[in-house]
């Protein structure tokens, strides 16, 4: 399971605006479940093409051993999730052109494609800032790699739970259990079963 989100500073406004992608990567290991972080940076983006990046990036990251994972990407941007899951097929279909013009961002589409070949990978979209506690860590993730244009290490020991801990403190989330949300997507997933465009949860 991945929940990425991006940021771009100053997204459309004129001149080099600095962004950021973050993930929260979740795994199932014999010791239990495992939670690391990645976060890439760019100094002249858009929000769009940091959304495209970061599923770029842990794709990527991801099949660095050639290994072939079962897995689930979800993101609150509509542009990359409807993106992969209803346009680029047709775009690819029709080598990589679209009857209204050029497409935006085709260099990082074509990449995005051919880093899906390496997984069974499936998108779904959450909506942002909505309370739900990994896309809004995600959220932090991307936000600080802009501001400090940082990227990780590839992926790298998690800062969640500790995150988490905070803000359920301060009242935030009260109840929410990361594990059983995960086991949840995980038990549908290991069933065979096709995540829904729009998850919500």
């Amino acid at each position: 399971m991945v929940h990425l989100d991006e940021s771009c500073l100053g997204n459309g406004k004129p001149g080099d605006n600095p962004g950021g992608a973050g993930g929260l990567v979740e795994t199932r290991t014999p010791r239990g479940i495992e939670r690391r972080d990645l976060f890439i940076h760019s100094p002249a983006t858009t929000n769009n093409r940091m959304a495209l990046s970061g599923a770029i990036a842990v794709l990527q990251l991801l099949g660095q051993k050639g290994n072939r994972l079962r897995v689930l990407i979800v993101s609150d941007s509509e542009y990359l999730v409807k993106g992969i899951r209803e346009w680029a097929p047709g775009w690819e279909a029709r080598n990589w052109t679209r009857k209204g013009g050029a497409i935006e961002n085709l260099e990082l589409w074509r990449t995005l494609s051919h880093s899906l070949t390496r997984h069974d990978a499936q998108f779904t979209w959450v909506r942002g800032h909505a309370g739900h506690a990994k896309n809004e860590y995600a959220n932090d993730l991307a936000v600080r790699a802009a501001s400090e244009q940082v990227t990780s290490a590839g992926v790298v020991a998690s800062g969640f739970p500790q995150w988490l801990a905070a803000r359920q403190v301060k009242g935030k989330f009260p109840g929410y259990d990361p594990d059983v949300s995960f086991s949840a997507l995980e038990s549908r997933l290991v069933g065979g079963e096709r995540i829904a465009l729009a998850e919500g949860a």
